[in-house]
């Protein structure tokens, strides 16, 4: 068997990623990301192609930020491998979307299982898989429990206050590898980076206190590329085991419905139990699932398992 060919596409090449069987429907679920053609990448072998990778950023990054389509045919967890490991560029993350209940379709369970293979030869490690939602008016508007008051607040510096408290406690895999990385600042920080790169208004936040005026946490509704989202979610540690989350949640969606969006999407960590129930409470429904990897040798705690 001859070694495959690696390929990054240009416009002229850009037709041969397209050239692979599409079992785990990435292209739906991708149909509207933006990807730049010499941040895809394809490996060929006997002039057919038997892998595909897209790497993704934001129009004004000069480097891909992750990796976020990866499709390897059968038995080329090798070819797919080489194809991650040889791009010019080195995505910390790759996360790969999958159907709702691909455990339980043979066909789809080797189709993922493949790519984790290739992920893994390629040094990456799994981070943690998450439910993927998408909220639509048939789903009907959750009423609210009417306990919390929320308010906006212009001034980062007070965010961020919360945010740091909210990291001392987290469920999330992603700002648990932050804090293990540097701390609840640095936690903080990263997602006080990412509000700000939603192209949706800042005057949207929302910390949510009781009516005697005790902060309980935040919510952020936001537009992200693919459309409106829940963006966060956090409830301070002083505050659980009140079910706050929910409140925050339909206090979100509610928002956005009212700017006007017809679908909402949202995430959870799988391991994330109650904001899991919360999001079926709210009638959210899953409708797809990821499952992140992290490049090897980041600090990530090994038990980890959005919504902080």
């Amino acid at each position: 068997m001859t070694d495959p060919v690696i390929r990054t596409l240009d416009d002229s090449t850009a037709h041969l990623f397209d050239a692979l069987p599409d079992p785990l429907r990435l292209s739906e679920t991708h149909r509207r990301t933006r990807y730049r053609n010499d941040w895809k990448r394809v490996a060929l072998r006997d002039g057919r192609v038997v892998a595909r990778a897209a790497w993704w950023g934001r129009p004004e990054d000069t480097e891909p930020l992750l990796v976020n389509w990866l499709d390897v045919a059968e038995g080329e967890e090798a070819a797919g491998a080489e194809l991650l490991r040889s791009a010019p560029w080195r995505a910390d993350e790759l996360e790969l979307d999958l159907p709702s209940g691909w455990r339980d379709v043979p066909a789809l369970r080797a189709a993922a299982e493949t790519r984790f293979g290739a992920a893994r030869e390629a040094g990456y490690e799994l981070l943690v898989e998450r439910f993927n939602y998408r909220w639509t008016p048939e789903c009907g508007l959750p009423e609210p429990p009417g306990r919390l008051v929320f308010t906006p607040e212009p001034d980062d510096s007070v965010f961020l206050g919360i945010l740091r408290d909210i990291s001392t406690a987290t469920l999330d895999a992603h700002a648990r590898r932050a804090v293990a990385k540097g701390g609840v600042e640095l936690a903080a920080r990263e997602d006080l980076e990412i509000f700000h790169w939603f192209p949706s208004p800042r005057e949207w936040w929302r910390i949510a206190r009781t009516p005697e005026g005790d902060p309980v946490g935040i919510h952020v509704p936001a537009r992200n590329p693919s459309g409106p989202c829940v963006a966060y979610i956090g409830v301070l540690p002083g505050q659980r085991g009140h079910g706050y989350a929910y409140d925050l949640l339909v206090e979100c969606t509610r928002f956005l419905a009212e700017q006007g969006a017809r679908t909402i999407g949202a995430a959870t960590d799988q391991g994330n139990f109650p904001m899991a129930a919360h999001f079926t409470r709210a009638g959210y429904p899953v409708v797809r699932e990821r499952v992140n990897f992290w490049a090897a040798g980041s600090s990530v705690p090994d038990d980890t398992v959005t919504t902080r």
